[in-house]
C-alpha cells in the first residue's frame, strides 16, 4: 500500500527551514524513497550543501540560477535573468511532479519567489496541483502567502525566541 503523501510548509524569522526539510530527505532516503531538491535564492553556491551531491541518486540536488550571488544583492538586469532560470526550476519541479520522478520534492526557498514577485501565487499553485497522491512536498520560505495554507496539510512556523 502507498502512503498518502502531504504538502508540509515551514516558514518563518527563524533559522532551520532548510534544515528541517534535509532532515526529512534524510529520513526518506533511509526508507528507500528517491528525494529531488530544488533550491532558490540561495545563488549558484547557495547555503554551502554541495556535500549533498554524495547522497547522489537517492537525494538529488538541483539549483537553477546562474549567479554567485544572492538574487536581493543583484542588479536589475542581473534579477531578471535570474527570474528566467528560476522559473526554469519551478517548471522542472511540475515536470518532476507529472512524470513521477520522485517521492519526496523539496522546493527549499520557493515562498521567497511569491514574496519578491518572480512568481505568483497562483503559479505555485499550479504546481501544486500537479502532485499526484503518493508524493510527498515540502516548502520553505520565510513568509507564507495565505492562498497556500489551503494546500498544505502541515504548517510549521518557525521563529527565534532567545
Amino acid at each position: 500500500m502507498l502512503e498518502k503523501g502531504s504538502v508540509q510548509i515551514y516558514y518563518g524569522e527563524g533559522r532551520g527551514k532548510t534544515t528541517a526539510a534535509l532532515g526529512n530527505a534524510l529520513r526518506a532516503a533511509g526508507e528507500g524513497k528517491t528525494v529531488v531538491i530544488v533550491q532558490f535564492l540561495k545563488g549558484k553556491r547557495g547555503a554551502n550543501l554541495d556535500y549533498l551531491l554524495r547522497l547522489e541518486p537517492e537525494i538529488r540536488i538541483f539549483r537553477f540560477e546562474k549567479s554567485e550571488g544572492y538574487y536581493n544583492d543583484l542588479s536589475e538586469e542581473a534579477k531578471n535573468e535570474e527570474k528566467m532560470n528560476m522559473k526554469n526550476g519551478l517548471n522542472y519541479a511540475k515536470k518532476v511532479l507529472v512524470t513521477g520522478e520522485c517521492n519526496v520534492l523539496i522546493l527549499d526557498e520557493i515562498l521567497g519567489l511569491v514574496d519578491n514577485g518572480v512568481i505568483s501565487a497562483e503559479e505555485l499553485e499550479a504546481v501544486l496541483q500537479a502532485k499526484t497522491d503518493d508524493v510527498e512536498i515540502i516548502m520553505t520560505g520565510r513568509i507564507l502567502e495565505d492562498s497556500l495554507r489551503d494546500y498544505a496539510d502541515e504548517i510549521y512556523h518557525i521563529s527565534a525566541e532567545k
